[in-house]
């Protein structure tokens, strides 16, 4: 019987993690993939406090290294359900099934896709939602970028210093992102603008050779890329919770400040909750509440 389950090995679960072991409290972290969450991705976090510059890789590893240290327990193992028993919990994975008393679910988002034609496919070939990770093989070619918000416009910066010419595409006539990185982007000699355009089809056999774009007026325009970054936003991974903990229209746990769920003993942290801001410093933040909430149900049933 453990005292904490946490679901999710990001910068929220593993702060959590950090909260409960320094309350002596036993905690395994259930993670189906890998440590770090999307904060992985990014190549330098500007505006987390005092640690500007640090890349998000290694953020996750000494976050993941401390939790750890401090004897949190970790197995990468896909949670698919959960059930309430009352005072204690179940939580059931693809590898077995855990008794708990309290369940904080931290299970971040995952990379919403553009939904057109061999999308699937096409991943690893082409197809990619990690600029850091894969740009790197498309030196001195042509890529093109998905998205309007911060992450599109962070990986098509990114992109600018080593593809030959990078296509941002975006389906409205202005960004969403920071106003600071669009000006940067517009500063790159290597930069093309496609605005009120979408991709509609992917072109090439084995691999990526070209896209198809529309504009909204109808018109279409086939663009030779070796690589396609789709960032149009996340969606939260709260699929498999959905018949115990309530969701709202689009699917993130509602959850007050405080991190408490409908459910009595389950409780939530980081960017799977409903709120306005998500940023790695509302995701820890989230952790330590989460974690102290939960301490503090186990503590009040003794």
């Amino acid at each position: 019987m453990y005292d904490i389950i946490i679901v999710g090995a990001g910068p929220a679960g593993l702060t959590s993690s950090i909260y409960a072991r320094r309350a002596m409290k036993k905690t395994l972290v259930l993670e189906a993939v890998s440590y770090g969450g999307q904060i992985i991705n990014t190549l330098s976090i500007e505006n987390y406090p005092a640690n500007p510059g640090i890349s998000g890789f290694d953020f996750a590893t000494k976050l993941y290294n401390q939790a750890k240290e401090m004897g949190s327990e970790v197995k990468f193992e896909k949670v698919t359900e959960i059930k309430d028993n009352g005072d204690y919990k179940e939580v059931i994975t693809t590898k077995g099934i855990y008794e708990t008393k309290t369940i904080i679910l931290a299970t971040g988002l995952e990379n919403r896709k553009l939904g057109v034609t061999r999308e699937d496919e096409l991943i690893g070939k082409g197809v990619s939602y990690c600029a850091t990770c894969d740009g790197a093989f498309y030196k001195g070619k042509n890529v093109a970028v998905v998205g309007g918000g911060n992450t599109a416009l962070e990986d098509a910066l990114y992109l600018t210093d080593i593809a030959k010419i990078v296509y941002l595409i975006h389906r409205r006539d202005e960004f969403r992102g920071e106003e600071a990185l669009v000006n940067n982007l517009k500063n790159r000699d290597n930069i093309k603008f496609i605005y009120n355009s979408n991709v509609t089809k992917l072109i090439g056999d084995d691999k990526l050779e070209g896209i198809e774009v529309t504009n909204n007026d109808g018109s279409k325009e086939d663009i030779e890329v070796s690589g396609l970054f789709i960032a149009i936003g996340r969606i939260p991974e709260n699929e498999n919770f959905k018949n115990i903990i309530a969701l709202d229209e689009s699917g993130y746990i509602v959850a007050s400040e405080d991190c408490h769920t409908n459910v009595s003993g389950i409780f939530v942290s980081g960017d799977n909750r409903a709120k306005d801001v998500r940023q790695l410093v509302t995701a820890v933040s989230d952790g330590a509440i989460a974690a102290c909430e939960a301490i503090k149900f186990i503590n009040k049933k003794k």
